[in-house]
């Protein structure tokens, strides 16, 4: 029997319309999951919707309809999403569904039963936009940080599950193993608990219509971050389910960093409760931005993930989120870097790839290539242990560049041999080595954009495989047929100028003092090996050597720019331009009239690594 694989998403609000931040979660739990079948694994994918919420009953008033109609018409829009979005998920779970709520009701009967359910009164502040109480700490200004509201000072009988009881356990638990990921969360989680212990946890609402009622108490509704964490379960049949006994537990949850503590924390003390394993890992990801701010259903921050899908395709969208975010970091969403790695990315380097390609073997060839020599150098620039690596540690964004590299490599390759040029005989064997090389990296971009996959392996005449397919010289004979353009190049007067929304340009004092900017000094400069308009550079900061990439080719000798002082702006997040790693960024002027960028430039006698103010 193959290994099982069990991943899940968080399950969303349904109050409005998803956002790109729901799209963003979606698209990684599917790569993942796809990734994971690409390997053999037997992968249960589940996502779904969470509908007894408080703030679903608030909003549903507020368009004067009744809260079954409301959930019932917006959760459509969350699964016209995982269509539009070509997701591969095994199942949809709502939480209004009968089979959630016997298996919420049995799991709060059970925990009851044990002894860890008991009566009280509870007196707090309460967040209907997160759904949880909030102590002080919680709050700036008297605010949610997630919503920007006060909370609700709510007293009221309740029921109190004893989560005290499991203090020393979950942090054992979260501090000995790789329960929570990445590092930056899990200290997050074990610095409240070292700092606030760990609480006996409200899981009742008191005499309110919307939700699911406690057992054998109706004017009690179960508190919905308890019975909504038990959608993991519920979807599988739980307790006696066959799908429960094969696939739990959970192998990932795969969560936003704004419900961390719900899973790392109050969903294990549940499962302690009642014996059951906790999931093995909880993966926190980060949140979609727009101009530095979080987007959000609730401040009107948010862009139209089927929107975007309609203007400029599914896959374009998927390679976007995974490939410009960092996997577990935050990053920010923006029209015109999406469209430039649309051009540059897609358009240019995959897909002028295979049309060459496929253009060569129809003009020379009648679209007939059969199997010769394969030429090794090309070959054996990929790396698919690398790939592989990747994966296993979750960091989509670096499998994918890893991927890319090699997409650049086959065109370094078609450019530096000029194939176009060569004997008949001699560019049949080239061909059936990059055509070899198309199918190979269909297979290892299939996660992450599916549709295209499939619209190379229909041009390329052959059937997608598996990982064990991922070997030169599988493929006797092709017989290619040039289809339509796989990613249209976007012209800008295409692009609306209406933004998706309006951020204010105005940066506060504290926001600007987060930037770290320093004096350094261009130590080595080297031509970047996969793009004519960047360098990488080697940059003194004082406490070490970092390297960048920029595009000053055009501007610069090489030699004119080493020992070059300049300012460097060193706490960026590092990404990778055409498969290398930048970290940071360099100051500079745009003239644009002049078409000249100017250094920004200290005076010559301060030190490496001094910080500008």
């Amino acid at each position: 029997m193959p290994k099982k694989f069990y991943i899940t998403t968080a399950i969303d609000y349904v109050n409005d319309k998803p956002h790109v931040g729901h799209a963003y979660e979606k698209v990684c739990a599917d790569a993942i999951a796809r990734w994971n079948r690409l390997i053999g694994h037997d992968v249960y994918f589940l996502t779904g919707t969470d509908e007894n919420a408080q703030k679903n009953a608030q909003a549903a008033k507020e368009v004067n309809m009744t809260v079954k109609e409301f959930v019932d018409k917006n959760v459509t829009k969350f699964i016209e999403l995982c269509s539009a979005l070509n997701l591969s998920n095994d199942d949809f779970i709502r939480t209004t569904s009968a089979r959630h709520i016997k298996a919420a009701q049995y799991l709060f009967d059970k925990v009851s039963k044990k002894g860890d359910i008991y009566k009280g009164k509870y007196e707090g502040l309460y967040c209907y936009g997160c759904e949880a109480f909030k102590t002080d700490r919680d709050l700036v200004n008297g605010k949610c940080l997630e919503h920007n509201k006060e909370p609700s000072l709510i007293k009221e009988e309740a029921y109190f599950f004893r989560m005290s009881k499991y203090e020393k356990q979950i942090i054992n638990l979260i501090s000995k193993s790789n329960f929570v990921k990445p590092e930056i969360r899990k200290n997050e989680v074990l610095s409240r608990l070292k700092s606030e212990g760990l609480k006996d946890l409200c899981v009742s609402r008191y005499k309110i219509d919307w939700g699911i009622p406690v057992p054998n108490d109706k004017e009690h509704k179960i508190y919905v971050w308890f019975e909504a964490l038990a959608n993991y379960i519920s979807a599988l049949d739980y307790p006696d389910g066959k799908k429960f006994k094969r696939y739990w537990p959970a192998d990932v949850h795969l969560i936003g960093k704004g419900i961390n503590w719900f899973h790392s924390v109050i969903w294990p003390s549940i499962l302690l409760s009642v014996s059951i394993k906790p999931p093995k890992l909880i993966y926190v990801h980060g949140y979609v931005n727009i101009a530095g701010q979080k987007m959000s259903k609730s401040t009107g921050l948010a862009v139209d993930p089927v929107d975007i899908i309609n203007k400029y395709g599914t896959d374009s969208l998927r390679y976007f989120l995974l490939r410009e975010i960092p996997f577990g970091g935050d990053g920010n969403f923006s029209e015109d870097v999406l469209i430039a790695r649309i051009n540059n990315e897609l358009a240019n380097d995959l897909g002028n790839l295979i049309s060459r390609i496929l253009t060569l073997a129809e003009t020379n060839f009648n679209s007939k290539i059969k199997k010769s020599k394969l030429d090794k150098k090309l070959t054996s620039k990929l790396d698919i242990k690398k790939i592989q690596f990747y994966m296993d540690k979750y960091e989509l964004h670096n499998a994918l560049s890893e991927i890319w590299r090699f997409v650049n490599e086959c065109n370094k390759h078609v450019n530096e041999e000029r194939i176009w040029g060569m004997k008949k005989e001699v560019m049949a064997e080239h061909l059936y080595t990059i055509l070899e090389s198309i199918r190979v990296l269909s297979i290892l971009l299939s996660p992450f954009i599916p549709n295209t996959s499939e619209e190379i392996n229909k041009q390329l005449g052959v059937k997608l495989g598996n990982f064990k397919d991922c070997k030169f010289g599988l493929i006797k004979n092709y017989t290619v047929k040039k289809g339509g353009i796989l990613f249209k190049k976007i012209e800008l007067k295409e692009v609306s100028k209406s933004q998706p929304v309006e951020v204010s340009n105005m940066v506060k004092f504290d926001e600007w003092q987060k930037l770290d900017l320093r004096v350094g000094e261009i130590k080595e400069v080297k031509e970047h090996p996969n793009a004519d308009k960047l360098v990488i550079l080697k940059v003194d900061i004082g406490s070490k050597v970092i390297q960048l990439v920029a595009g000053l080719k055009k501007y610069y000798k090489i030699n004119d720019l080493i020992g070059k002082k300049v300012i460097v702006f060193t706490n960026l997040e590092p990404i990778e331009l055409r498969g290398v790693k930048s970290e940071g960024m360099l100051l500079v002027a745009v003239d644009e009239k002049n078409d000249k960028v100017i250094f920004l430039t200290p005076e010559k006698d301060i030190v490496k690594g001094a910080k500008i103010r």
